[in-house]
């Protein structure tokens, strides 16, 4: 699967973006009576980070660059929100989906237990359902929130412990049956203070609508995604009606910005958010984001420029934390100040290569791992021990793909490629094709001094344990295949190709059209032949937008995409990293 993994159909509606402030203006004619304050901490794409991720937060460095700050681990991460919750007395923890999925081998390997048992112990108080939640489906994940050791999957369940499941809610105002009903509810509204003085805070969790282009058809059957403006302005006069002074929405979509990295800032910010922001009622007051693993905190100007809404996103891996502070009048049921910032969970340095550190800085505040959740995270890191520290493998160099921004998969990308051909050559494999948002974080497998893996790196780089399938396209689908990397009805994405395969692409070129040139083996491909093509089950299922293989034929289902990478890399000497290029833009620069 993919990233952003999957990321969704971007519109890319750039806006531009207000100055955050520090607080809104009191609107007129409001009440004389103190607010009360309330303190929203919002999280989003934590993927089950557990351990420390050795990611860094760029900051401004106030010369003109920036600066990273060595941040994450759950451990570390409760002690941030411990800290923050102390000084305000009225607060919620909330999440923006992908809280699990696409995770560290500590928790992927144990179904994510270990991260849910993680947010009961922080105190987490709702996660609304991203697209990742899904990745083994309804079932397993109707099993995160009820607990209980019922096998949906090809890991065997409670491991380590029984599990009881989540003590937080899941929301998912736009998940519905097929009768209509939610997955999980939609909404939530909690309460603060007591008799006049008491304020009613009402929240809406959801996904991305192009969630079900994101993950296995099977595993959300019967499942629909609705439009998300339309799911939130149904939802706000119903919280509205039951006695709610705020609305806060918790959505699983993003914008990313650009220039220097500024998580205080929405410099030049676009995405498929900034359609929903600018269709939403003005009654929504702030919106926590998520989904693109951008950090950013400003007043958007949506539907109406003078009633902004408050937008923040806290990153990814639990790097950040958006510390959102309203002020809420009890006696004209509104909003009347707010202010939002990103606090950086400031752990331990790292060295991200050899010869670099990422060291800590005295311009943040630091935190010390909190001692119970420090426990949990031993346990089962020691767990996973074995799996994670056996040898997988040598490779003669550094692969890499780039960060979240790079829709090439690099180096990285062109060795998985090779390794699933050769893994599926018994099904008549010709050509193989690695989806570059399947790659995660940390982008890159480094050997130590004599080449050597170990499966727990394998594993970093590709967690979703997704199944190889060879089929059959024509030479015309093969191609139709590569012009949906730039169609538009996804993120555009190159894919990487096996060996003796290559093309180049114009983006300047009409959309259907990008596409140049083709050849395998230094060959043209033939339309009307045919030629066998492995993928992952994944995108054989249509993920990505990738819809043309749903047309394939003559299926054949192979090993895993992680075994099929170990078996690749037993090589002896050490398999050396493609360096070959394979693909070609060859769109004119400016």
């Amino acid at each position: 699967m993919s990233l952003f993994s999957r990321s969704s159909i971007l519109r890319m509606v750039p806006l531009a973006v207000l100055p955050l402030l520090a607080a809104c203006a009191t609107p007129q004619g409001g009440s004389a009576t103190a607010p009360v304050k309330v303190s929203i901490l919002a999280i989003n794409d934590f993927h089950g980070a557990l351990e420390m991720p050795r990611q860094s937060v760029f900051v401004p460095d106030g010369q003109g660059g920036a600066m990273p700050v060595p941040a994450g681990g759950a451990a570390y991460l409760a002690s941030a929100i411990d800290s923050l919750r102390a000084q305000n007395p009225n607060h919620l923890v909330v999440s923006a989906g992908d809280l699990i999925g696409a995770s560290q081998l500590v928790s992927s390997l144990f179904l994510d237990e270990p991260t849910i048992e993680a947010m009961n112990r922080i105190g987490l108080d709702f996660n609304a359902a991203g697209n990742h939640e899904f990745d083994r489906g309804q079932d397993e994940l109707l099993r995160m929130q009820a607990g209980g050791c019922q096998q949906h999957t090809t890991r065997k369940p409670c491991q380590v412990e029984p599990f009881k499941g989540a003590n937080f809610r899941f929301l998912a105002a736009n998940t519905l049956k097929p009768d209509g009903s939610t997955l999980f509810p939609g909404t939530a509204i909690r309460s603060f203070g007591s008799g006049r003085d008491k304020v009613d805070v009402g929240l809406i969790g959801l996904t991305l609508e192009g969630t079900n282009q994101l993950v296995s058809p099977e595993g959300i059957k019967g499942l629909t995604f609705a439009d998300e403006a339309e799911t939130i302005n149904a939802a706000v006069p119903r919280l509205r009606a039951a006695g709610a002074d705020a609305i806060v929405v918790v959505i699983h979509e993003g914008v990313r910005t650009q220039g220097i990295p500024n998580p205080q800032g929405c410099e030049q910010a676009s995405g498929d958010l900034a359609g929903i922001l600018q269709r939403l009622t003005v009654d929504v007051d702030v919106v926590a984001s998520g989904h693109t693993h951008w950090a950013y905190v400003c007043e958007w100007p949506g539907r109406d420029a003078a009633r902004p809404i408050l937008l923040a996103s806290a990153g990814s891996q639990g790097t950040l934390v958006t510390d959102i502070s309203l002020e809420i009048d009890p006696r004209a049921s509104r909003v009347v100040g707010r202010s939002a910032r990103n606090v950086i969970v400031q752990s331990e340095g790292y060295a991200p290569s050899p010869g670099r550190f990422s060291a800590n800085t005295d311009r943040f505040p630091r935190f010390a791992a909190r001692p119970d959740v420090a426990a949990h995270v031993a346990k089962y890191a020691e767990a996973a021990k074995e799996f994670a520290s056996r040898p997988a493998g040598r490779i003669g160099g550094e692969a890499r793909r780039g960060g979240d921004a790079d829709n090439t998969g690099g180096t990285l990308g062109l060795l998985i490629a090779d390794a699933q051909l050769a893994a599926t050559a018994g099904a008549g494999a010709q050509i193989a094709f690695m989806n570059p948002f399947g790659i995660r974080s940390p982008w890159r497998l480094a050997p130590g001094p004599d080449g050597q893996l170990t499966f727990g790196e394998l594993y970093r780089v590709q967690p979703f344990n997704n199944t190889l399938v060879t089929q059959t396209l024509t030479g015309a689908q093969l191609r139709e295949l590569l012009e949906q990397n730039f169609d538009g009805q996804g993120p555009n994405q190159v894919l990487s190709p096996s060996r003796g395969f290559a093309y180049a692409y114009d983006l300047s070129r009409p959309v259907g059209s990008r596409i140049v040139s083709v050849t395998l083996d230094g060959q043209p491909i033939d339309p009307a032949a045919s030629y066998r093509v492995t993928t992952s089950d994944f995108l054989a299922s249509g993920g990505d937008t990738y819809s043309v293989l749903l047309k394939g034929r003559d299926r054949v289902i192979g090993m895993s995409d992680i075994a099929a990478l170990e078996a690749w890399l037993q090589a002896i000497p050490a398999r050396p990293v493609p360096q070959e290029q394979r693909t070609s833009d060859l769109t004119p620069k400016p």
